[in-house]
Order: C-alpha cells, then sequence, then structure tokens
C-alpha cells in the first residue's frame, strides 16, 4: 500500500484505490450527529427534528459517496478537498450543538436553540423571511451601487485636481470617523420615506472609503504615465479615463470591499430602527418575541448573505484585474 499527499489530504492507494479518506470522516460525524439527534430525547420540543435528522443522513450519504469519486472530480474535487476538514468539523459541530441544547439543555431555552430549531424557523416562517431577504437586496443594492458610484466619481475628482482636493478632502475627513449609523436621526427626517433615508445611510457607509481609497491611487499614479500620454497627444479625458482610473483600480477594489461591510452593517441598523421589512426588521421583531432560534435563523441568513456578496465581489476584482497576475 502507497500514500501519496494533495495539498493537506493523504490519500492511500491499495485494495480501494484512490480514495479521499476525510469523505468517509466526515460522513461519519455527520452520521453521529444524525444518530444523536434522533435516538436520545429531548428536554424540549423544537420541531423539524425529523427533517434535520433526513437532511443529516442525506449529507453523510453524500459524502460516502464523495470518498469514492472525489479524486476523480477534477476542479471541483480539489474544491472540496480544500474544505474536507471543515466537513468533518461540522458534523462534530452539529452534534455538539445538539447534546448541550436540544438533549441535555446545559444551554437553556429560550435563549439557545438546537439547529433543529434554526431549521424548523426556516420552513415555519419561509414565506417572511423569503419577503425579508428581498427587501433587504433591494435596499442594499440601491444604496450600495449608488454610494460607490458617488464614491469614485468623487475620490476620482480628489485625486486628480488640487483644487478639488484643498475643499473636498477635510470634508471627507471630517464626516468620513463618523458612522453612517449616526446620521439616523437627520436621514429619517430629510427624507420622506425610510426606504429613502436606509438607501442614503447605505450609500454614505459605502461612498466614504471607495472615495478615500480611489482618491489615494489615483493621487499615487506614477507621473511618468501621465507625460508619455501627453507625449503621444492624449487629452485630460483620456489621462483620467484611460491612465488614472485603471491605475487606481486596486485602491478602488479595497475600499469597495470596506464599504461592502461599513454598508450592510449600516443596512442592518437602519431596517432595525425605521424599516417595515427586511433581515435587519425580522431580527429586531424576533427578538421582542422571545423568538431566539429565529434570531440565531436570521443572523446566519445574514453572515451567508454577506459571504457571498463578498466572493461575487471578489470574482469581480480577479477578473477585473487579471493583468496583475505576475506582476503583485
Amino acid at each position: 500500500m502507497t500514500s501519496v499527499a494533495i495539498g493537506n489530504i493523504r490519500l492511500r492507494q491499495g485494495i480501494l484505490g484512490d480514495v479521499w479518506y476525510p469523505g468517509f470522516i466526515a460522513a461519519g460525524t455527520w452520521l453521529l450527529a444524525a444518530i444523536v439527534t434522533d435516538t436520545f430525547p429531548d428536554v424540549s420540543r423544537w420541531g423539524s427534528r425529523d427533517r434535520f435528522v433526513l437532511l443529516l443522513e442525506a449529507g453523510a450519504a453524500i459524502l460516502l459517496a464523495l470518498g469514492f469519486i472525489n479524486n476523480r472530480l477534477g476542479k471541483t474535487g480539489r474544491v472540496i478537498d480544500h474544505y474536507g476538514h471543515w466537513l468533518i468539523a461540522l458534523g462534530a459541530i452539529f452534534t455538539f450543538w445538539e447534546v448541550v441544547t436540544a438533549k441535555t439543555g446545559w444551554l437553556p431555552k429560550p435563549f439557545f436553540a438546537p439547529p433543529q430549531a434554526l431549521l424548523h424557523a426556516y420552513v415555519d416562517d419561509r414565506q417572511r423571511i423569503g419577503y425579508c431577504i428581498l427587501a433587504s437586496l433591494q435596499l442594499w443594492t440601491l444604496g450600495f451601487v449608488i454610494g460607490v458610484a458617488a464614491g469614485f466619481v468623487t475620490g476620482v475628482a480628489l485625486g486628480w485636481s488640487q483644487l478639488v482636493n484643498y475643499w473636498g478632502m477635510p470634508v471627507l475627513k471630517l464626516i468620513g470617523p463618523v458612522p453612517a449609523t449616526a446620521w439616523l436621526p437627520i436621514a429619517f427626517y430629510a427624507f420622506p420615506t425610510t426606504f429613502q433615508g436606509g438607501v442614503f445611510l447605505v450609500a454614505l457607509a459605502a461612498g466614504i472609503p471607495v472615495a478615500i481609497l480611489t482618491a489615494s491611487g489615483v493621487s499615487q499614479v506614477n507621473r511618468a504615465y501621465y507625460d508619455v500620454a501627453r507625449t503621444l497627444g492624449a487629452g485630460t479625458s483620456f489621462q483620467i479615463l484611460r491612465v488614472a482610473v485603471p491605475a487606481s483600480l486596486p485602491h478602488v477594489f479595497v475600499g469597495i470591499f470596506m464599504g461592502l461591510y461599513y454598508s450592510f452593517a449600516t443596512l442592518v441598523v437602519a431596517e432595525m430602527l425605521g424599516s417595515k421589512y427586511g433581515l435587519g426588521w425580522y431580527l429586531s421583531w424576533a427578538s421582542g418575541y422571545s423568538a431566539y432560534a429565529n434570531v440565531y435563523a436570521d443572523l446566519l441568513l445574514m453572515a451567508v448573505l454577506c459571504a457571498g456578496i463578498v466572493k461575487l465581489v471578489f470574482t469581480v476584482r480577479d477578473r477585473t484585474l487579471y493583468w496583475q497576475k505576475g506582476i503583485i
């Protein structure tokens, strides 16, 4: 029997051929979580217990199958390899989570909920949660796009023009450190609807870091690039659009990532205090009724949604800045 290491996952070649052993281990931890959830009685009724057991068993079956075929899946298999240890840990986390909440009550109800309770919240309140997701995405997308666009234009002007920088940068530095949520009273007074006020706050949270980082990027462009462009007959607009902006894009994306996190946090606070729907509103509503399983389900949704948006922005950045590969 021989062994070969691929990344941090060790494969063994023997009677079974090349198999992915973390898949078998992960299947075991997920099956253990299913057995614990189904076999031991709950100290309180939470709902969707059978559904959760079924999902765990299905996950264990998929992981078991991956143990035999993962090494033949190419790029997809390598991605699964990378998260192999996390798949193992996730099954162990489910088991421990069930034991300390549903089975023993060491973490008491209603302040702590088992994973089956979160699943029940998604199933039982799926229509309201779905509407809240759409409402939050609508508000955040509109505010984020407006904020990034305004911040980008402002940043280019600040970085290019000394006059604009002289008057604008002190103002930006003055209001920049102030959290966008501090403008809540003014926003809800100045705008006729809470939706418009929320869009303004999200745009403000996203736009300021984009403006500052864009201005920094434009101002740091090598002056030799402009000299070459002018020598070849380029005008001001060409120098800005074809020289300054492309060279400053790495700084711009750093500002976009910063603005993404700030704007998402601002979105949740704005919805908690002023909106009628949205994930922030749902968090406040569930807390008011002491429905902590729904609170945790909402927090998990926020984390997944924000992580998905970050992944999307990373993909856009990598494709936009493909020319950096091999240089930086």
